[in-house]
Formats: C-alpha cells, sequence, structure tokens
C-alpha cells in the first residue's frame, strides 16, 4: 500500500468528524468536507490560508513562551515582554491581536510556567505537520499525526505532554488521548501524562493519563475515522456532486462564524449577519 493511500488521523481530524460533547448542535460535517476534501480549489484555499484573529493570537502566544525559552534571559529582563513582542513582529497584526498577546506576555513572564523544567520539546506552533507515525490496528494500518506543544520530564522521570491554549473554549480531553497514544509510539516505556495550560486565563486541567484498555479502545477508535474519512474521500473523488450528500451540511446560527460561509450554498448568514463577530 502506498503512504499517499494510507487513511490518517488526528485530533483534529476526529473533531471535524465527531464533536465535542455539548457541541453536537453545531457541529458540520461540510466543514470537514471544504477543509479536507475541496482544500486545492482556488476559492476555499484561499479562505484556509487567512487565519482568524483567535487563531493568530493562539499561534503567537505559543510562540512567544517558545521565544522566553529559547531566549531565557528575557523572563527577567524588565524589557523582557517588549523584545518579545519584536520577535513576534506584533506591530504588523491587528490592534486586538496586539493587545491580548501582550497581555498573555505578561501573564507568563509573571508566571512562567516552564521555568526550571526539563524540556525535551517545546515547539514555536507554526512548524507545520509532524512526522506520522505509522499504527497496527487489526489488519491494517493508519497513519497518525499528532503535533505536541511541550513536552518535559517531570521530577519522577513521567514524561508531562503540555497543549497550551487561548480563549474561552473548553479543554477536549480527545486532544490529550491522542497525545499519549502518540507518546506510547516515540517513547516506549516511559509513564506519561498529559494536561492542558490556558496561557489567557492562567487556568489548568487535571492531569490526564490513559491505562492499556483505555489505549486499545483509543486505537479502535481512531482507526475508524481513518477509515471513515477516507472512504468519505473516495467517495467524493468518484462524484464530486454528491459533496453535501457526502459532508452533509448544518446550518444554523454558528454558519456566520464559519470560514467558508461565502462559498457555502447551506450557509443561514442573513444580510445583517454579514459581519463576523471576534471572539
Amino acid at each position: 500500500m502506498s503512504t499517499p493511500d494510507r487513511p490518517f488521523a488526528s485530533y483534529h481530524l476526529w473533531s471535524l468528524i465527531a464533536p465535542a460533547i455539548g457541541q453536537e448542535r453545531w457541529h458540520c460535517q461540510m466543514r470537514r468536507g471544504f477543509i479536507k476534501a475541496r482544500q486545492h480549489e482556488p476559492e476555499v484555499k484561499a479562505l484556509l490560508t487567512k487565519a482568524t484573529a483567535p487563531q493568530r493570537i493562539g499561534i503567537l502566544a505559543q510562540k512567544g513562551v517558545y521565544e522566553f525559552h529559547h531566549n531565557r534571559h528575557l523572563l527577567n529582563k524588565s524589557d523582557g515582554v517588549e523584545k518579545v513582542a519584536q520577535l513576534l513582529k506584533l506591530s504588523n497584526t491587528s490592534y486586538q491581536v496586539q493587545q491580548r498577546v501582550i497581555q498573555i506576555l505578561k501573564k507568563y513572564q509573571d508566571a512562567p510556567l516552564l521555568r526550571g523544567k526539563n524540556i525535551l520539546q517545546l515547539t514555536p506552533g507554526d512548524e507545520g505537520f509532524p512526522k506520522p507515525i505509522l499504527i497496527e490496528q487489526g489488519d491494517s494500518y493508519f497513519r497518525l499525526y499528532a503535533a505536541m506543544d511541550c513536552i518535559f520530564i517531570d521530577g519522577d522521570r513521567t514524561l508531562h505532554i503540555l497543549d497550551f491554549k487561548t480563549g474561552k473554549s473548553a479543554f477536549d480531553q480527545r486532544q490529550a488521548l491522542v497525545y499519549l497514544l502518540a507518546a506510547r509510539y516515540l517513547y516506549p516505556g516511559r509513564q506519561a501524562v498529559a494536561s492542558f495550560y490556558n496561557l489567557e486565563l492562567g487556568k489548568k486541567s487535571d492531569l490526564i493519563k490513559i491505562t492499556n484498555h483505555e489505549f486499545e479502545n483509543l486505537k479502535y477508535e481512531l482507526a475508524n475515522i481513518a477509515h471513515k474519512h477516507q472512504d468519505d474521500l473516495h467517495k467524493y473523488q468518484e462524484k464530486n456532486s454528491n459533496f453535501s450528500q457526502i459532508f452533509p451540511p448544518n446550518p444554523g446560527y454558528h454558519c456566520r462564524f464559519c470560514p467558508f460561509n461565502s462559498i457555502c450554498e447551506f450557509a443561514s448568514v442573513t444580510t445583517s449577519a454579514h459581519t463576523i463577530i471576534p471572539v
């Protein structure tokens, strides 16, 4: 089987196929269709390259943490936040983005979560796709993509996978489970835990662990997701006029926040709601 035809899974794909608990009414499969099946079409590609303000804030916040630890002396400098802001080229962003990122940098400098940690990996957040992990499940395989923000070693030699967040969205434990699955392959034999940390709110999640039973169930779940998505892509490639049947829409109020509402024929965006409200 050639690599391009091999099914893949990731937390992002999982979230596009199945909504987080409590988000069911706003979930739309057509969004997955635009992102994963029609991403090379000029109109769709143009929309995908436009980062929203919340997305830009998240990327810059993580890069700010990276710069603080890449240039550790800045954590103790009175002008450390200003220096990191220059490295991030914040002056090239909107006022809203600048103000929120500056506040995040100040909060992190005041209480640097990773100070003194034995850091194995800390990414700037814009490094692109990680190398896939090949996972065997039953008689088939799938590729797992897991881009982890930070991995450090706790005092008892446990691997601690940390994911940074911004904004007000709830933590989705499924993301941590995907990271813990990846850690089983990347660091065999090592105990691992995962957690989230909201850089904007200074809020930590509980530690998340995975048992051997959960590990096997997770592999099965992700294999099903990988194969369902591959089947949907094949159906679309065979007959792209069936796009809305393969990736059914779920129009409603949430359409006004969808990046594809300008090209989606099912978008429920009234003439009075063309302006997207910043989150």
